[in-house]
């Protein structure tokens, strides 16, 4: 049966468009805030220098995933949903939703970074498909999801619909675990270092974790997206770095070489 949210809106139709809203509000936040050049990872300087593509260009790129995703949603909610029947969903207890998550979260870490890995390591896939989300060299929170249509797809939607179908998790506990991970990924490349982040104090695959992944040195390490960092250790794909304060202000992540 579909709940409905104070009686308006199906959990279906939430799950589908709420980790967008959520996106747009998160990312923009971060767009209109001011320039706070005493957190940036890149000066305006690179940012402007470095990246490949314009802002408009992104914004088009994001729209065009966030598209293919609500329709990808749509059909998986339509699918597993018991919509035709009389009975009521029931909604898990609290401690079994949070395993839900965690399956989650683990489920969705593994997919993406085994084809995330082998999209760099592909040099068809990597020069054809994976190089547009690397044309942001200096990473910004709009961003985030700017990638080919085709990794969009693989990446993110289906890793998305392998992770609920694998948790076993409703439709109204996937809304907070889809739009938990859509704020997740826009703070990864928010490009600031900012205090009192919670992300930063919980999670070592954070804002630092994914600049040195776009770095051109770092290309080949820190694969791992969007929370931890388990497979990048386990594979010999992690590289530390340190935070390292400019001069004019901000910080700078820099590889820890042998």
């Amino acid at each position: 049966m579909v709940v409905l949210w104070d009686g308006y809106v199906s959990d279906e139709l939430m799950g589908t468009f709420a980790p967008i809203v959520v996106y747009w509000l998160y990312a923009g936040f971060y767009q209109l805030m001011p320039p706070l050049d005493n957190y940036r990872l890149h000066t305006r300087k690179e940012e402007s220098e470095k990246n490949l593509v314009p802002l408009g260009t992104v914004i088009k790129g994001v729209l065009l995933q966030q598209l293919v995703q609500a329709v990808v949603a749509h059909l998986l909610f339509l699918v597993t949903s018991n919509a035709s029947s009389s009975t009521v969903t029931v909604q898990h207890s609290l401690p079994i939703q949070a395993v839900q998550f965690a399956i989650a979260m683990l489920v969705m870490d593994a997919w993406q970074y085994f084809v995330h890995r082998y999209m760099h390591q592909n040099k068809f896939l990597y020069r054809h498909i994976h190089s547009q989300h690397h044309r942001l060299v200096v990473p910004y929170a709009i961003g985030a999801l700017y990638n080919h249509p085709l990794e969009g797809l693989l990446l993110d939607t289906v890793g998305g619909a392998i992770s609920f179908l694998v948790s076993g998790m409703t439709a109204r506990t996937a809304v907070f675990f889809f739009c938990f991970a859509v704020v997740k990924t826009v703070d990864d490349h928010c490009g600031l270092w900012l205090p009192g982040n919670i992300f930063h104090l919980f999670f070592q695959n954070n804002t630092a974790y994914h600049d040195i992944h776009h770095q051109l040195q770092g290309t080949k390490f820190n694969y791992s997206q969007p929370f931890f960092s388990i497979w990048d250790k386990l594979l010999g794909t992690y590289v530390p770095y340190r935070l390292v304060k400019r001069p004019e202000g901000g910080f700078e992540a820099r590889l820890i070489k042998d």
